[in-house]
């Protein structure tokens, strides 16, 4: 059997259905083992891997020596292995940045997205779905004989063997849906999922990184460690992620440009980091300046029609 998705047909203004299974094929997993393998990912990224218990997960960064991201991602045990999920074409440039270091320590690093399948469940239902097939699920990470269980507010990814993916698909007689429906939800809560096309270019500050709880200010070194703890004791940063939507008659792309308008026109704002689209209907991730207005107006360089506006961030800024 092969998955069988189908675009979702409500919009980007809802929550969807009650019950939603996606398929997260945008997203991949490295695996991390050997004896050494958490010391050393410790050693590597903002996150605090040493102190993270077995029944949770967290968001990290990984820096080049500038402090400049390479990849945003969650890690959380998977059997007796470190695993970092982030979007596959990140994972393409990160894992062989990582294993240049890993050389030098009793640390296996390879690309396990062939490996496992991601699924989402979302909705109002999802909670009583996940645990009528797995059991209770209170924790943020729960294991599983082969794979693991990830709570996430109110909804939940799994990770599962492609035969077990498959048969609680074709057992739960609900459709699938492609990785949009989930990224929707992700995008509006202010998610950094950065792709491969903005690796090298922001600090996790940029990002909204402190703000969940991805970096720790406390743990000492790591690559690029000096450039995210000097902007955050010391101050000078002047971006944010932000949550845009609106609508667009072109097709948006990450490469697209976002331009605000100003007293006698406009001027280039920022980068999107992750966008979905249906019809002419955007919902969007972006870096903006930081004093980027609740009220602004933005658009696209190549599409003057568009219509962009800032949502409330589910978070604050101020407190992290």
């Amino acid at each position: 059997m092969t998955f069988t998705v189908s675009q979702p047909q409500w919009s980007l203004d809802s929550q969807g259905p009650a019950l939603g299974l996606c398929l997260l094929n945008h997203l991949g997993l490295i695996r991390i083992s050997g004896e050494q393998g958490r010391s050393f990912i410790h050693g590597q990224v903002t996150a605090d891997i040493s102190s993270l218990a077995s029944d949770a997960w967290c968001w990290g960064a990984h820096c080049d020596p500038k402090g400049r991201m390479l990849a945003s991602f969650r890690a959380f045990s998977l059997g007796d292995a470190l695993a970092l999920m982030m979007p596959r074409s990140a994972l393409e440039i990160d894992l062989p940045q990582l294993k240049k270091y890993a050389v030098f320590s009793k640390a296996e690093l390879v690309d396990a997205s062939g490996d496992w399948t991601l699924l989402g469940v979302m909705g109002s239902e999802a909670k009583a779905f996940v645990e009528a097939k797995f059991g209770p699920c209170e924790t943020p990470l729960t294991a599983l004989e082969q794979g693991a269980v990830i709570r996430d507010k109110a909804r939940y990814i799994l990770v599962l063997p492609k035969a077990d993916a498959e048969a609680l698909v074709a057992g739960s007689g609900q459709p699938l849906y492609d990785a949009s429906a989930w990224q929707a939800l992700e995008i509006r809560d202010g998610y950094p999922n950065l792709a491969a096309n903005h690796a090298n270019e922001y600090i996790p500050q940029m990002c909204n990184l402190q703000a969940l709880d991805g970096i720790s200010f406390t743990k000492g070194c790591y690559m690029g460690q000096e450039t995210v703890a000097r902007t955050h004791y010391r101050g000078g940063n002047k971006r944010a992620l932000y949550v845009l939507s609106g609508t667009a008659a072109t097709k948006v792309r990450l490469e697209s440009t976002l331009e605000i308008a100003v007293e006698g026109g406009h001027r280039k704002a920022g980068n999107i980091i992750e966008v979905v689209q249906r019809d002419n209907q955007v919902l969007l991730t972006a870096v903006l300046a930081n004093d980027t207005p609740a009220d602004a107006l933005l658009r696209l360089a190549d599409d003057l029609g568009a219509e962009l506006r800032p949502l409330p961030l589910p978070y604050s800024l101020e407190q992290a």
